[in-house]
């Protein structure tokens, strides 16, 4: 079965083989359109149960939005197998209805799962979706609501930083940083050189925070002030301090907002069993764990380690035609801050004394071309890259067979803590004596042959 969302009702195409049989194409098999309401879901689910019981049904959603998530919910809480898609691009020409759009997702998912056939494009491969876990479910919305208060607390420093560059650009010789706390409670107190030049230094010292600026700083700010060489004009002096004065009380809300946030995700990472996990890795802290738990939602969607590191945005995009062209780069694909995310916490790991500090070391020279000159390597992102990837695939190692030691834990009673990372055991894998953590599988040595002579 699939459904073509709406914002407002949907409408959902029922395909089976005995319908197939009677109507002879796709296209001609049964529709039902229902509301966005508790009302439209409960006819759906009666509509489904006159052609096949609930326990046989297969849903097929588009990814589009949000519209579809809360239909999504009203069948996985009554146990229906849902798949999802990524939104279906019509081919130009054809018939756009929503009625074709529904019984073309019914066709899609019939044709994959009951003929087994396969698909050229990922981007139409059918994928049955698990509901997130408890902490996936809390940290998404939050993770994107930080997400978005970041990029607004970075426009608002840019702003502020525009307009103290045209009231005082004098300002930075003492405060280096003119969007720091010190220094925006000096601009909202003096917002105009002449405000700083007349201030007496008692006044100074009250704005001031402990002992920053010192005294003989105060006394070169109200020097700076006298012969800047900001703007001089009133009409646009005024409309500047009118700016700043709304910019920082915005800037300010906003950091208070991201400091209640961090405050909220360290709660929630640290009292979950994925976030002990993945705060057990060298590189990994609240902000990052909680991104990786909302990215990944339930780690049972994933089957393999590439299908999360090509959602992740970490797969490889080649392209190689005879011997003109052979190039290799990232796929533009996946979930982009999680995939800056990945890239800053490989950077970071290079940074520690761990496991993934050493394996940087040894792949330098191998990847990488030593500059004489600079007395540097070059192309340090191959290595960032790989060591990236292999953080990917070990922080799926570690969620899946913790999702597996759940599933066989009887309802009632008390799961076993979770395995936490090893840093013993990933210097020995890497040393040779590799041991999957797949159960009923022979342990491997990695042989090391002789150069040549």
């Amino acid at each position: 079965m699939g459904v073509d969302i709406g914002k407002f009702r949907h409408v959902a195409g029922f395909l089976s083989r005995t319908l197939l049989t009677r109507h002879e194409h796709f296209e001609g098999c049964p529709t039902f359109v229902f509301e966005q309401s508790r009302e439209g879901f409960r006819s759906f689910v009666e509509r489904l149960g006159e052609y096949v019981p609930l326990e046989q049904t297969i849903v097929l959603l588009e990814h589009t939005g949000h519209y579809h998530r809360l239909l999504e919910q009203y069948l996985l809480d009554l146990d229906i197998t849902v798949y999802r898609v990524h939104v279906q691009k019509r081919v130009e020409g054809m018939l756009k209805t929503d009625k074709r759009d529904a019984l073309s997702l019914a066709n899609a998912l019939y044709t994959q799962l009951e003929l087994g056939a396969q698909v050229q494009d990922k981007m139409q491969l059918v994928r049955r979706i698990e509901p997130p876990t408890s902490a996936a479910a809390q940290l998404q919305g939050v993770m994107r609501h930080r997400y978005e208060l970041g990029h607004m607390s970075t426009q608002y420093r840019n702003k502020l930083t525009a307009i103290c560059d045209q009231l005082f650009p004098e300002l930075v010789q003492v405060f280096r940083d003119p969007n720091l706390p010190t220094a925006l409670a000096f601009r909202s107190a003096f917002p105009t050189p002449h405000a700083i030049g007349v201030a007496s230094l008692g006044d100074l010292r009250a704005a001031r925070q402990r002992t920053f600026p010192s005294d003989a700083q105060l006394l070169e700010l109200q020097r700076l002030a006298d012969t800047t060489i900001g703007v001089t004009d009133l009409d646009r002096q005024r409309g500047l301090v009118l700016e700043q004065g709304l910019l920082i009380k915005e800037l300010q809300l906003v950091q208070q907002h991201l400091e209640d946030l961090r405050t909220a995700i360290v709660d929630i990472v640290q009292n979950c069993r994925e976030g002990q996990i993945l705060l057990s890795i060298p590189p990994i802290g609240p902000v990052q764990a909680a991104t990786i738990i909302a990215t990944i939602g339930n780690i049972a969607n994933f089957a393999k380690a590439c299908e999360l590191k090509s959602y992740f945005g970490w797969a490889p995009r080649k392209k190689q035609t005879g011997v003109t062209m052979d190039r290799t780069n990232l796929s533009t694909r996946g979930v982009r801050p999680m995939k800056q995310m990945l890239f800053l916490m490989a950077a970071r790991a290079t940074t520690l004394d761990c496991e993934w500090a050493r394996i940087y070391r040894r792949l330098l020279p191998r990847l990488c071309t030593y500059d004489e000159k600079t007395k540097e390597y070059r192309g340090k992102k191959k290595v960032l890259g790989r060591i990236a990837g292999q953080m990917a695939s070990m922080i799926y190692a570690l969620l899946k067979t913790d999702q597996e030691t759940l599933s066989q834990v009887p309802p009632g009673e008390t799961p076993p803590p979770p395995m936490l990372y090893d840093r013993e055991a990933h210097r020995k894998h890497q040393e040779g004596s590799y041991c999957s953590l797949k159960p009923n599988t022979l342990p491997r040595k990695i042989l090391q042959l002789p150069g040549k002579l």
